[in-house]
């Protein structure tokens, strides 16, 4: 049924009344020590939803402006949400919604919930690669809009932590809980990203073999769920929710607030870097460090692949961590080294008053085992932020040269620790032997820092890899076309499963059921069931390409094919 203007805009202002008479009704959901005010929970009732059902997506501009929300909607320029780091797909939204509250929030899933085909994604700081938080004629929340940072620093009864909304950056994170001394404890290896959108995925850098990813430091969540529900959740309580959401791919809810762990925070850092040419000497050495008691070893454990050449991007000039390590004496690389090389990457933290004789004595000791080839290290001591802030040089290099703006088809995998090797000899040796134009990650990680009930799906192995191919190629014809990459990336991909690799994809991108059924394995009837709990709809994260919008109030419908 259409309305004429005249009555459709009377039906507008008698929402828009209904709705600040239920506000007023609201019973937070609170826990003990409450977030910043711009993150207080709320839940708003769906009075309005049987008017908004028989609406269409292209009018959906009339009941955003109708909701009277905190915050601010973005309808021309909607471009911005239509593109991601990644550079790969590019869906465009019909609006933008900059939440000034997380009653904007529950507000707005309310409306998308009550239409017949919207859907909504939450975009943090735009660092996905395949698209995940686009939403292709649907809605999309920049998260960024909503802010708050509070610092509990501890008590006799109860360490200090930080409750942080959603589209907070962890760079800012980190800079105001340095400011008290205290900061967390696992992060990722660049930090403008928002917390909801590592929290939502994983959050894993060279801490999380002692600490665990982020979403193994939190503590509790607010969440908005794709019912319009705002809860707060924790181990304990609504704790199917809070294990879900984890890692959970945005597919639950929307994280408005995370309560993260903190501790105290070191002034400085020695960060190692050396080489070696024999990959099994290189994971013998990284496995053995990320095993050792805590005292006995780095706070910090990753590595990097590099060609076995003089290529600037790709190569030993890679290697050198700032303009006092000056040059790498290629003369000292044994003649029977392949065509790759590896990089293990430590980092140690201390304080102003610590003595350096005692410092250095206890690196020597923890290096003296390790087998890189003996004069092929470096080292550099630099600030606790700047250590964690490190990839920000990198950052302003590639803005400036145009290469931050281009196509990232990166991949980032979980390999198990007892295929690792056939890996190496397959991927790093023959498929990637020129390079990435970017670094190569890899490093292991202990899976029992990783918690089970969580959504993120990890090899079923004690140990398991990180390997990131975090590609910065020019675009063509300055670097190699784009379709060749991707092909590239697909041709590992089959590797991996025609060698029976179990590996899991980390920030998955899947087009067809049968697929995200292998991905998930066992847990994939758990995540059909969560889903069907907190989105029965399946208005949420279209991007992800896991399910597909439903009108059905008691179900929703899998995406079977692309």
């Amino acid at each position: 049924m259409k309305f004429p203007a005249p009555a459709r805009n009377l039906l507008i202002v008698l929402i828009v009344f209904l709705e600040r008479i239920l506000t007023r009704c609201m019973v937070s959901d609170s826990s003990n020590h409450e977030p910043p005010s711009s993150c207080t929970a709320t839940r708003l009732s769906q009075a309005s939803s049987g008017i908004i059902s028989n609406t269409k997506p292209a009018d959906c501009s009339n009941w955003l402006t109708s909701l009277d929300l905190h915050g601010s909607i973005s309808l021309p320029g909607t471009a911005i949400a239509s593109k991601d780091f990644g550079g790969i797909y590019h869906h465009k939204p019909l609006a933008i919604v900059h939440p000034g509250s997380v009653e904007d929030i529950v507000k707005v899933v309310t409306m998308v919930t009550a239409s017949p085909n919207l859907t909504l994604a939450a975009m943090g700081n735009g660092h996905s690669i395949n698209g995940q938080a686009q939403a292709l004629n649907g809605l999309v929340l920049d998260m960024k809009s909503l802010k708050g940072i509070e610092i509990f620093q501890g008590s006799p009864t109860e360490g200090p932590y930080v409750d942080a909304c959603g589209g907070e950056l962890w760079i800012d994170v980190l800079k105001a809980t340095l400011r008290v001394g205290l900061a967390p404890r696992s992060w990722t290896d660049y930090l403008p990203l928002s917390v909801g959108g590592t929290l939502s995925n994983g959050g894993v850098s060279g801490q999380t073999f002692k600490f665990g990813p982020q979403i193994s430091n939190v503590l509790n969540l607010h969440v908005v769920t794709g019912k319009g529900e705002s809860i707060t959740c924790y181990p304990e309580k609504n704790q199917d929710l809070f294990y879900g959401t984890l890692g959970g791919l945005g597919q639950f809810g929307v994280i408005t607030k995370a309560r993260i762990m903190l501790q105290r925070a070191p002034h400085m850092v020695r960060w190692i870097r050396a080489v070696y040419a024999d990959f099994e000497e290189f994971r013998a050495d990284q496995e053995l460090l990320i095993s050792l008691p805590e005292e006995r070893t780095f706070d910090y454990v990753e590595g990097f692949v590099l060609t076995n050449n003089d290529d600037p991007i790709n190569g030993w000039p890679s290697v050198l961590l700032s303009p006092s390590n000056s040059s790498f004496d290629f003369r000292l690389i044994p003649q029977t080294a392949g065509p790759m090389l590896y990089c293990l990457e430590v980092a140690l933290h201390y304080d102003h008053d610590e003595d350096f004789i005692t410092l250095n004595k206890r690196i020597e000791g923890m290096l003296a085992p390790l087998r890189f080839i003996k004069g092929l290290h470096f080292s550099f001591d630099l600030s606790y932020f700047d250590f964690l802030n490190r990839v920000h040089a990198a950052e302003v290099a590639a803005r400036s040269s145009g290469i931050w703006d281009a196509p990232h088809p990166w991949l980032n995998l979980f390999v198990p620790k007892s295929k690792i090797s056939e890996f190496d000899a397959k991927v790093f040796r023959e498929i990637l032997k020129d390079g990435v134009g970017g670094p190569i990650l890899v490093y292991p990680v202990n899976g029992n820092k990783w918690d089970s009930r969580m959504s993120a799906i990890i090899p079923e192995e004690d140990t398991f890899y990180l390997v990131a191919l975090l590609r910065f190629s020019p675009p063509y014809p300055s670097g190699p076309p784009f379709q060749s990459i991707l092909a590239q990336n697909e041709a590992i991909l089959h590797y991996c499963t025609t060698a029976g690799i179990d590996m899991k994809l980390y920030l998955p991108h899947y087009k067809t059921e049968s697929d995200w059924k292998r991905h998930f394995g066992r847990k994939w009837q758990q995540f059909l069931q969560r889903k069907s709990t907190y989105d029965p709809k399946a208005i949420l994260a279209p991007g992800q390409r896991i399910f597909s919008r439903s009108t059905d109030s008691t179900a929703f419908t899998r995406l079977y094919s692309s």
